[in-house]
C-alpha cells in the first residue's frame, strides 16, 4: 500500500476524475459542434480524445493516487489488497465530485451552462449488458497487466480498451460510475439522463465484481504488491519514486 499522504491521493483522484470529465464531455460537445448530423464522426472524435486524454491523465496523477478515477477500479484495488477498505471508500467521493466539476468546466470551456441537466435516454437491455461488459474488460486489462508484471503498459492499455469499447458497446462504454454521475449534467452528446444513470450504475458494479471473480480464477497469484500498482506504481514515500 502507498505510504503518500491521504489527502494528497483524494487531491490526485479529484483533479485526475475532473480532468477526465473535461475530456470527455469537452471532446463530446466539440465533436457536435464539428461534425453536426454526422454521428459516427461525432463518436469516432470523442473515442479518441478520450482514449488519448486518459492515457496523459494516468500518466499525470497516478504516481500520487494510482490513477483510479473510476470507483470500480478503486474498490476492485482493495479487493486484491493493494488499497484499504478505507481509502477506497475515501476515494469514491473524490471521483464524484471531480467528474462533476469536470463537467462543469467543459460545459463552461463551450460557452454553456455550468450545470445543464442531460435529457438523453440510455436506459435499455442492451445498453445494460453493454456497460457489465465495458466495466468487466476494463478491470480485466488493467489487473492483468499487473499480474504480468506489465502495469506500466496499463495507462495505454486502458486508453486504447476504452476507446475500442466506445464502439463496439452500445452504451459507449462509460464503464465508470463516478463519470456516469458526472455526465448526467452536460446536456450534451456525451450526456446521459438521471433516469438512465442508475441502471448504468448497476450494469457497472456487477462488471467489477464479475471482473474480480474472473481475475481470481484466470490469475490466483495476484498479491497487494502487484495490485498497488495496477496503473502506474504510486510513490513509497514522499518526494520519491519506487
Amino acid at each position: 500500500m502507498s505510504d503518500v499522504a491521504l489527502w494528497r491521493r483524494l487531491l490526485a483522484e479529484l483533479l485526475g476524475s475532473a480532468f477526465l470529465a473535461a475530456v470527455v464531455i469537452g471532446s463530446g460537445i466539440a465533436a457536435q459542434r464539428l461534425s453536426p448530423a454526422n454521428t459516427g464522426l461525432e463518436l469516432l472524435e470523442n473515442a479518441a480524445a478520450t482514449a488519448a486524454g486518459l492515457f496523459a491523465i494516468i500518466g499525470m496523477f497516478g504516481p500520487v493516487s494510482g490513477g483510479h478515477f473510476n470507483p470500480v477500479v478503486s474498490f476492485a484495488d482493495a479487493a486484491f489488497g493493494g488499497l484499504s477498505w478505507r481509502d477506497a471508500s475515501g476515494y469514491l467521493p473524490a471521483q464524484v465530485a471531480g467528474c462533476v466539476g469536470g463537467a462543469a468546466v467543459a460545459n463552461l470551456m463551450f460557452a454553456g451552462a455550468a450545470i445543464s441537466v442531460s435529457a438523453k435516454d440510455r436506459a435499455s437491455p442492451a445498453h445494460f449488458l453493454s456497460e457489465i461488459v465495458a466495466t468487466l474488460g476494463l478491470i480485466l486489462v488493467i489487473f492483468a497487466l499487473a499480474r504480468s508484471d506489465r502495469p506500466r503498459s496499463a495507462p495505454a492499455a486502458a486508453g486504447a480498451y476504452i476507446g475500442a469499447a466506445y464502439f463496439f458497446t452500445s452504451s459507449t462504454s462509460f464503464a465508470n460510475p463516478a463519470i456516469t454521475i458526472g455526465r448526467m449534467f452536460s446536456a450534451s452528446f456525451a450526456g446521459i439522463a438521471p433516469a438512465s444513470a442508475p441502471s448504468f450504475i448497476a450494469a457497472q458494479v456487477i462488471g467489477g465484481a464479475l471482473a474480480i471473480l474472473v481475475i481470481r480464477a484466470l490469475y490466483p497469484g495476484v498479491t497487494a504488491a502487484e495490485a498497488t500498482g495496477i496503473l502506474v506504481p504510486r510513490m513509497r514515500h514522499e518526494g520519491q519514486q519506487p
